[in-house]
């Protein structure tokens, strides 16, 4: 009789099924999502590499300056890359119970998806307050980071980039740019290019620019920034076109940067270096959408852990790792609508109260449909109100 008396009773069984099953779920999520964090973290650090060394040709960024900047933007890729890696982990994971049918014995013995929503929790709340932090605090310096590092090279002396006696190409080999001669300038002038030759294409048309002097400049009205030429001759066309015309110039400015969306990339960038205390007391509709967007990153952590167990579950027979397909798809659109919502707020063609919110409420009622329609809710809300009625 003392050796049947530790046996364990029925809640006491039925608690320890669940511990055991919990621990088995959250070691098998957080294995999955460090396995799935580590290969995107690597296709995203080798994109930023080519971009980068990409925009270091093209606007001048110093190669001192790539390892800060793929860093910076590592950091704030960080939160889209755990909140995909956390969700598919939580979707593999539960299909790998039901394709091993571990998870039809457990059924069976009462624990479904509303207990696997629960055991992932110990495993989302920390990735969750782990984001958070991210959007809130890390995200922002990293944004303000950037800003110092691409401003400090913009403030060097103008066209640092450009070598003398060497073709570079820009645009993608739209613009090629030669000077025989780089005269650097002084704090109160600009840096000076002799002989310069500047080949642009504009539709099919090429246009060769030859100038004896070339030297920033930037309207104080408009603040519109032109490189302008001095002493030169432009070519419009081939030299062997019946259509080819010649202009002649004393002084020409060449259009480079727009002096309003310099002035509307400035303001974005100010708004997106805010702490969340100056965003939450400011009346701006950007301010707001940039609030909402930093809080709205973690809230779909949740949101996704509760889809991610529903699109999960699959038959022994069904197509392998198929919920996996649908929620990438989900996913991305998920953050296309939120980044939608947040663009129409940035406008003002969204309220403050409607915001970013309506895209969670969007994917709860999402899920509950979804969870009605796996479990038959109803079905058998049909039958009682067909019973009612007769």
């Amino acid at each position: 009789m003392k050796r049947f008396s530790k046996i364990p009773n029925f809640k006491q069984a039925y608690y320890l099924i669940d511990t055991i099953v919990a621990k088995y779920l959250m070691r098998n999520v957080w294995g999955i999502s460090a396995a799935i964090f580590l290969i995107i973290s690597l296709i995203i650090f080798g994109n930023q590499v080519v971009i980068m060394v990409q925009e270091s040709l093209e606007y001048g960024v110093s190669t001192t300056d790539l390892l800060p900047l793929i860093a910076f933007n590592m950091i704030k890729d960080m939160p889209l890359i755990v909140s995909l890696s956390l969700f598919l982990a939580i979707i593999l994971a539960i299909g790998k119970l039901y394709k091993d049918s571990e998870a039809i014995v457990m059924n069976s013995l009462g624990v479904g998806d509303k207990h696997f929503m629960v055991f992932i929790q110990p495993v989302v709340l920390p990735i969750f307050i782990f984001v958070l932090l991210l959007t809130t605090l890390v995200v922002p310096w990293a944004k303000q980071q950037k800003n110092l590092v691409i401003s400090r090279s913009e403030h060097t002396p103008e066209f640092d980039f450009i070598k003398q006696k060497e073709f570079q190409e820009f645009k993608g080999g739209d613009i090629i740019f030669y000077a025989t001669k780089v005269v650097n300038g002084t704090k109160d002038t600009q840096k000076i290019m002799e002989e310069v030759f500047i080949y642009t294409l504009v539709g099919d048309e090429p246009i060769i620019t030859l100038a004896k002097k070339a030297q920033k400049h930037i309207d104080p009205i408009t603040n519109n920034t032109y490189l302008r030429l001095k002493d030169g001759v432009r070519y419009h066309g081939f030299p062997g076109n019946n259509n080819k015309k010649i202009l002649n110039f004393d002084l020409y400015d060449l259009h480079i940067i727009d002096g309003k969306h310099q002035q509307f990339k400035l303001d974005s960038i100010q708004i997106e270096s805010q702490s969340m205390v100056d965003l939450f007391y400011s009346d701006g509709f950007k301010e707001a959408a940039e609030f909402q967007w930093r809080l709205s990153q973690p809230l779909s952590i949740f949101i996704l852990s509760l889809l991610g167990v529903l699109l999960g579950k699959a038959s022994p027979r069904g197509g392998k790792n198929l919920g996996a397909l649908f929620g990438v798809a989900i996913f991305i659109l998920y953050n296309n609508a939120l980044m939608i919502a947040k663009s129409a707020l940035e406008h003002g063609d969204n309220s403050i109260w409607g915001g970013l919110w309506w895209v969670h409420f969007l994917m709860l009622g999402f899920i509950f449909i979804l969870y009605g329609y796996r479990y038959e809710k109803f079905r058998t809300l049909t039958r009682f109100f067909v019973r009612r009625v007769k």
